[in-house]
């Protein structure tokens, strides 16, 4: 499921889980990087908001690969951290190719700005986040694709 070696045409992101026995590198930049409003990513992450960086999974390599899964969503896996249960990748059925990693595993988390807002219309009221970026009321499948 992830890759095990490593493109030399960019130089790598790198990232860890909270205590740092899941190690992750990605060859090439994120395909997206978006805040989530839904429900279940609230749950997931603790916050109010959250927000993920889509990789192809073959530049993606998380090691030790991660064994630890759950699918609470049909049609979403999520694996974690077996040591500190830090959530560090996730995948979409209908969003094939990619995996999902939360921005904050990375170390260069300043460069991974989002560009767009998915499941806008479950944003907690109180929460303002001042932007001009595309707020998509559901998943916002075609732009985490690449197809718009």
């Amino acid at each position: 499921m992830f890759s095990t070696s490593q493109h030399s045409d960019a130089p790598p992101l790198t990232g860890r889980c909270y205590c740092s026995h899941t190690r992750l590198s990605a060859s090439q930049k994120p395909d997206v990087v978006s805040y989530c409003h839904c429900n279940s990513c609230r749950r997931l992450s603790g916050a109010p908001v959250a927000a993920f960086a889509a990789f192809a999974k073959t530049t993606l390599t998380i090691a030790p690969a991660p064994t630890r899964a759950n699918t609470v969503t049909e049609g979403v896996t999520r694996w974690f951290c077996p040591s500190c249960g830090a959530a560090v990748a996730a995948a979409y059925d209908y969003l094939p190719g990619q995996i999902y990693v939360p921005v904050g595993l990375w170390d260069q988390v300043e460069s991974l700005e989002p560009t767009t807002h998915s499941h806008a219309s479950s944003a907690l009221s109180w929460l303002h986040l001042k932007d001009d970026m595309p707020r998509h009321t559901g998943s916002a499948r075609t732009t985490l694709l690449g197809d718009d």
